[in-house]
């Protein structure tokens, strides 16, 4: 146990040190800006949108591969079943990123509470 221990004898006094350094530079921190829920909304839309409207350009792009691969199969059974495979996956992959983004939308307005308005008027909700 003892000779288990001397191995680690030199790093204890090296991990002491750096979590006295990790503490002393973060008391010296600035006081920041808090990060409210309008801040959180913008960046998880910003990334929402970024990452379907990506996808979406990849769906399309599959789609027109899979087009270009049934054509190019000419006689070969193979090939063509297997184009159409590719268009029948890339066409469930953008039907996916379609209903994803709204489910993001219906989570959205659930959060924000105007999913349970029956009649607004410019974002206003008159009868809820």
């Amino acid at each position: 146990m003892i000779k288990k221990l001397k191995k680690y004898f030199f790093a204890i006094p090296a991990v002491l040190l750096i979590i006295f350094m990790a503490t002393s530079a973060l008391a010296n921190l600035p006081a920041g800006n808090p990060i409210t829920t309008d801040v959180i909304t913008v960046i998880v839309t910003n990334i929402a949108q970024f990452m379907i409207i990506t996808s979406m350009i990849l769906a399309v792009i599959f789609i027109v591969l899979s087009g270009i691969m049934t054509m190019m199969a000419q006689a070969n059974p193979s090939k063509f079943t297997n184009g159409l495979l590719r268009l029948k996956h890339a066409t469930i992959g953008a039907g996916v990123i379609l209903a994803t983004g709204v489910i993001l939308a219906t989570v959205y307005s659930i959060v924000d509470g105007t999913f349970f308005c029956q009649i607004s008027f410019w974002g206003i909700c008159i009868i809820p």
